[in-house]
């Protein structure tokens, strides 16, 4: 099958339209506790998101209260950052793991249903409270082993690269 470039639209694989498609361009949102240092891992986060047609916003929050209830307090912290409107995927080991086709897929629906903003919530080292997986259109899963949260960003980084790149219809994605 052959794949059109689908910049303006047209049909790509799978019969899905590209990130900026006649419905509007989104908007991704990173939402991660802590704070990223210097490094290799940033620097593939930053290389991923070079890359990327969508503005891709990484917003870093900090709990800086010491005692009880941090992942409540980082819960708030995170769900407060949330763009209005938002569609909404919270990281988690306990989600629902989806192949890059599946979650290209998932972000082209949630583009053509209308959503501008599509916001990713990575959580602290105890991981997410129960209130952000209340409040996610997904809970997504990077598989079951437990990764550095600043790998996290790298590698969803690479993911909506890719998925950027299955709707475009580009072969950077090989089945």
């Amino acid at each position: 099958m052959g794949h059109r470039h689908a910049r303006s639209g047209e049909l790509a694989v799978g019969g899905c339209r590209n990130l900026t498609a006649a419905v509007g361009p989104l908007r991704f949102h990173i939402l991660a506790v802590g704070r990223a240092r210097r490094g290799p891992e940033q620097d593939l986060y930053n290389a991923y998101v070079g890359r990327m047609r969508a503005p891709v916003a990484l917003r870093e929050v900090e709990n800086r209260k010491a005692g009880t209830g941090r992942m409540g307090r980082e819960a708030e912290l995170l769900l407060k950052a949330v763009p209005k409107g938002a569609t909404v995927v919270a990281l988690d080991e306990r989600g629902k793991a989806l192949s890059s086709i599946e979650i290209a897929h998932r972000i082209a629906a949630w583009r053509d249903d209308g959503a501008g903003d599509i916001a990713f919530l990575i959580g602290g080292a105890d991981g997410l409270d129960d209130p952000v997986r209340c409040r996610a259109d997904l809970v997504l899963s990077l598989g079951p082993m437990t990764w550095p949260h600043l790998m996290v960003r790298a590698m969803l980084a690479e993911q909506l690269y890719r998925a950027q790149q299955i709707l475009a219809g580009h072969p950077y994605h090989r089945e």
